[in-house]
């Protein structure tokens, strides 16, 4: 950007006490103090100072612990705290691109905050292009393996940079990828874990209403399956015959247990039965898909696309949920959207409600996206959920801000 293009904005923008009458000031400054006064701006007037490139300077990463509204009760664990990364790409032209991580396990937070830092320290200097970001953070990590927290951490930046990306083109980025602002379809995946059936009937009718759903997910395993069916029972008889009902079993069962289970819940007219099994055994999901008539969902625990396109191959799933953390945040969201589109396999979102609003937008083969507020505490802004639609808010980029008041009283130590 040069600086006759900058020098006539605040006659244009008539901003007060602009310094951009005078051609003397450091570029890279002038735009920060532009950047600040333009956010509260039309996003068409704040089009005529968007730079033209950006370069990325530093990698922030703060860890952040919420406590849940409805504890994560589940076969294999209980969550009571949230922990998450707050992520900011800072760009030497002022742009800040966000994006958060939500790794599950609080230790996980001591290296992932570091490995971000390093990527940072890698990465200065370099242009901020996501996908060879993206590519050049997974190979710096290739000798301890792409999977695990090195496609996490990889998946943060990638995020990140995309939003970035966006607001740079001071456009939303559901708009950068090719689609237009509008609402996506969504279930409410905020709670019914494993209560009793009573307790779980009565929390459906509060999810709800908390965003007018017409379609909620509960979780199975109980150690008795009879009350895992006197649940269902429950749940169906509180919302009616059409609300959408998934199930997860949260990778709960060994296969005799998934397939006797399974079977009993056939023909309970659910949308999807989730990761029964361990996320790894693909064989198993293979034999449950190729016998129920109900359709089989994985995709959280996908490292990468090519995990997704194995996953395909040998017909292990009806269904498809890529987790953003493990996929490779927007750039391998992309790539394995099309590897489900092609198949003709519907493919829906797992956690991180705002950025996969956006994608969904741009995803052929889109199906529902997962509701969850679980980071909603720390954003300054969340986002709109009505009559079971998630709004994507038109303003550059994913539409990120911090609460930093929040985030001050949540802030963890590593």
């Amino acid at each position: 950007m040069s600086v006759l293009q900058i020098a006539p904005c605040s006659h244009l923008l008539n901003i007060p006490g602009s310094e951009f009458t005078s051609v003397e000031k450091p570029i890279g400054m002038a735009f920060r103090d532009f950047s600040a006064r333009a956010s509260q701006l039309p996003r068409a007037a704040k089009a005529i100072a968007m730079p033209d490139s950006l370069t990325l300077r530093e990698i922030k990463a703060r860890p952040v612990v919420l406590k849940l509204k409805r504890p994560v009760v589940a076969r294999i664990v209980t969550i009571s705290e949230w922990p998450l990364v707050l992520i900011d790409l800072v760009t030497e032209e002022g742009i800040v691109g966000r994006s958060y991580l939500e790794p599950y396990i609080v230790k996980s937070l001591r290296y992932l905050v570091p490995a971000l830092h390093d990527l940072g320290e890698l990465l200065r200097g370099r242009s901020v292009a996501p996908v060879e970001l993206f590519e050049a953070a997974r190979k710096s990590l290739h000798f301890v393996g792409y999977e695990g927290l090195s496609m996490i951490a990889a998946s943060g930046l990638d995020m990140a940079a995309w939003d970035a990306l966006a607001k740079a083109a001071n456009k939303p980025l559901c708009v950068l990828l090719g689609a237009t602002v509008g609402a996506v379809r969504s279930y409410n995946s905020n709670g019914l874990w494993l209560k009793e059936p009573a307790a779980v009937a009565a929390e459906a009718l509060e999810l709800r209403d908390e965003g007018g759903f017409s379609a909620l997910k509960l979780r199975l395993g109980r150690s008795d399956p009879r009350e895992d069916l006197t649940t269902l029972d429950a749940v169906r008889k509180a919302v009616g015959d059409r609300m959408h009902l998934m199930v997860d079993y949260n990778q709960g069962l060994n296969l005799a247990e998934a397939i006797e289970r399974c079977h009993a819940i056939d023909d309970y007219g659910l949308d999807w039965i989730e990761e029964p099994v361990v996320y790894d055994n693909l064989d198993g999901h293979a034999q449950l898909a190729a016998e129920l008539k109900t359709p089989i969902q994985i995709g959280e625990n996908f490292y990468g696309p090519r995990e997704m396109h194995k996953a395909i191959a040998r017909k292990a799933c009806d269904l498809v949920m890529p987790d953003f953390m493990r996929i490779g945040g927007v750039t391998g969201w992309m790539r394995a959207a099309a590897i489900a589109g092609a198949a003709g396999i519907p493919i829906s979102t797992h956690l991180y409600p705002e950025v996969a609003a956006h994608v969904m937008r741009a995803t052929e083969a889109a199906y529902w996206l997962e509701w969850q507020d679980w980071a909603d505490p720390i954003l300054e802004r969340p986002y709109e959920i009505k009559d079971g639609l998630l709004h994507i808010p038109d303003t550059p980029g994913v539409g990120l801000e911090w609460n930093e008041a929040a985030v001050a009283a949540h802030l963890a130590s590593v």
